[in-house]
């Protein structure tokens, strides 16, 4: 595991997972929000964001955190990709997080509600076409993000004896 894209509705914990698996897997972390969205929450034209994604993958080793929704290019980052983790935890989970976060647009909620209907088969059919060679992990809950890093730690702790 060296080039890992994390992916998921908004509020499921993405850049949560994407720090503690840094922690454990020793890889830089790239918050992908931070460098998509511009003053005044502008999106950042679909060919900047597509040069900018193939500058980051450049890197030998990464996790890059973020789903962009509509707004996102997968192709660049997933081609890359060793490994990818979809988090697909239901609406009201996410919306909790998502609201104790802070304020969002419209376009955000419309995005986070419809996510299971509309994003997340166009997630999976970008993985099957762009990262057919990728380790790809569907985690559908807390537990399952908490067995994940369970598993990896206790794998990178035999490897290091």
């Amino acid at each position: 595991m060296r080039r890992v894209v994390i992916l998921g509705r908004g509020g499921a914990g993405k850049s949560t997972l994407a720090r503690r698996l840094g922690d454990v897997a020793k890889l830089p972390v790239i918050e992908l929000d931070t460098l998509f969205w511009e003053p005044g929450l502008t999106a950042t034209a679909p060919g900047r964001w597509a040069a900018r994604q193939q500058e980051l993958v450049q890197q030998d080793a990464w996790i890059l955190d973020g789903d962009l929704g509509p707004y996102d290019a997968l192709d660049v980052r997933l081609r890359r990709a060793d490994t990818i983790i979809v988090l697909d935890f239901f609406f009201p989970r996410c919306a909790w997080r998502a609201i104790r976060r802070g304020r969002e647009r419209a376009d955000f909620w419309r995005w986070v509600w419809a996510y299971r209907r509309r994003s997340l088969p166009r997630v999976m059919r970008a993985i099957a076409t762009h990262a057919p060679h990728a380790d790809t992990h569907l985690l559908r809950d807390p537990r399952a993000v908490r067995h994940f890093l369970t598993r990896l730690s206790r794998d990178d702790q035999v490897h290091n004896r």
